[in-house]
């Protein structure tokens, strides 16, 4: 109930579309979590490395689970809703209808997917004109940006797709697109994963360089000749259509999108950490690095100026903290890579029927199996001999070479629950050297960071935030002390 001199609350949703999933949180004006729901999408592999969606079902999912957080709120009270989403491409036609990204000429698939690497001679070739944009996403370009897949599409299906094409959006900037009917793109996305500089806009020679001349005569209307900062407010906000299938009402604000990484990176490196006795308060913003622990892992850091770190994408003007030119390091399908290691091991499905007794995930039954057999010494200690070397799916940053392929040394004759408990941690260890190795080159070129943000689904795992406080803790340069912070969102 509300007093005589109270304020009516005020609510806003949040939905975030991962690369399994769509969550949605309901949020008061105090940022107070009130409500949560998630719902799981589909995903295609019709051949290796290639990886695809579908608009329409993240579309429905996102409909789910926003009428699921705002059961029993009084609408009026909504005061708005923004979408982060995975940078993945989301191709339609001029009428806004889906088009096919496969040979199999399959419309519903109309995504390709942020880690799908079929472009690798397209970006091969993008790399070796060596044009001038590349500085800013450390001198190579990434197989899993928008510029290779444009051009494999234009390549591969210019009768079933590229031709028919009105419209490539990406992910975040489609749903935004979906909910207000509007078509400019957030400043967000373009700058991260499609070369637009905050400063200057699209240039025209790349893109003629690289043979897609035709999206420069077109004034950039398919891809985006009208952008906007993050967190602006869209159009005439939500329209009725959207709104009936959210279960929110007409003309609440819609927000400029965000990826997804780059939401966490903004809610982590803005965190108030005062009042909990820890090291980095009092600190600037610009010294905290923010690692968003998902299918992926994203190392986000902030600057005043711009840093250019070779392997290490941006910088980027603005994309992600206004006036902040923002380093972007990534380890490739980290998250991903712990599940492959742990299914595809023998002693799984021993340890699927163990952790269900226990009512336990897998990997806390793991965490707790390392606990019993690394005896009187420290859980790392384990692994003594045995290595992972995790770029089994390309090396992001700071290497950048998506040729790179995955590696394990020291392996045994036994297959039981021991092994897969080290060789889980082995894995754990690697991705948390790879962290360093980002840290390092990143404060070679130039940034000063003292702490590291984990947040995403793996910052839950407490042994994959201890091996990231231990590996990263002092860079033999300065015997630096790190701190972890962890912070799930």
């Amino acid at each position: 109930m509300l007093g005589d001199n109270q304020e009516p609350q005020h609510y806003y949703v949040g939905v975030d579309v991962g690369t399994g999933s769509v969550r949605a949180a309901l949020v008061d004006q105090g940022g107070v979590l009130l409500a949560f729901a998630d719902q799981p999408i589909k995903r295609w592999e019709p051949q290796f490395n290639h990886h695809e969606q579908s608009s329409e079902d993240i579309w429905a999912a996102c409909c789910v689970v926003t009428k699921k957080v705002v059961q029993g709120i009084d609408s009026n009270q909504i005061r708005g809703i923004g979408f982060d989403a995975t940078c993945s491409l989301v191709v339609l036609d001029k009428q806004f209808h889906p088009l096919p990204v496969n040979h199999e000429g399959d419309s519903h698939r109309n995504i390709i997917m942020w880690l799908d690497h079929r472009a690798v001679s397209q970006v091969q070739r993008i790399n070796e004109t060596k044009h001038k944009v590349l500085q800013y996403v450390g001198g190579v370009m990434s197989v899993e940006m928008q510029a290779p897949k444009l051009l494999w599409l234009k390549e591969k299906l210019r009768e079933t797709c590229w031709n028919k094409a009105g419209h490539f959006f990406d992910l975040p900037d489609f749903l935004s697109w979906k909910a207000t009917g509007v078509t400019a793109r957030s400043l967000c996305s373009l700058v991260c994963k499609w070369t637009y500089s905050a400063e200057d806009g699209w240039d025209d020679s790349f893109w003629k360089m690289i043979g897609l001349e035709d999206l420069v005569a077109d004034n950039y209307s398919k891809i985006g000749n009208q952008v906007l900062p993050p967190g602006a407010s869209l159009g005439n906000g939500l329209t009725p259509e959207a709104a009936k299938d959210l279960g929110l009402p007409a003309g609440i604000a819609v927000a400029a999108s965000l990826i997804d990484a780059h939401a966490g990176g903004l809610g982590v490196i803005g965190a108030d950490v005062r009042g909990h006795s820890l090291a980095c308060e009092g600190q600037p913003v610009t010294s905290r690095l923010a690692v968003i622990c998902g299918t992926s892992s994203c190392h986000m850091g902030i600057s005043q100026g711009p840093i250019f770190v070779p392997g290490v994408w941006g910088p980027y003007f603005s994309a992600m903290i206004p006036g902040f030119w923002l380093n972007e390091g990534g380890q490739s399908v980290t998250g991903g890579l712990l599940d492959h290691m742990v299914q595809g091991h023998a002693a799984f499905p021993e340890l699927q029927a163990r952790a269900t007794a226990r009512c336990q995930s897998v990997y806390a039954y793991l965490n707790s199996h390392l606990d019993l057999i690394k005896k009187a010494q420290p859980v790392g200690f384990l692994t003594v001999d045995l290595h992972v070397w995790p770029d089994f799916h390309g090396n992001r940053s700071p290497l950048a070479d998506l040729t790179l392929k995955g590696m394990v040394t020291g392996l045994k004759l036994s297959q039981d629950l021991d092994d897969l408990a080290i060789l889980y941690l082995a894995t754990v260890q690697a991705i948390a050297f790879g962290t360093r190795l980002i840290v390092e080159a990143m404060e070679a070129a130039g940034h000063s960071i003292s702490t590291l943000f984990l947040c995403g689904g793996l910052s839950k795992n407490p042994l994959f935030v201890q091996m990231h406080a231990d590996i990263t803790g002092g860079n033999g340069k300065n015997e630096q002390s790190w701190e972890s912070c962890v912070s799930q969102t």
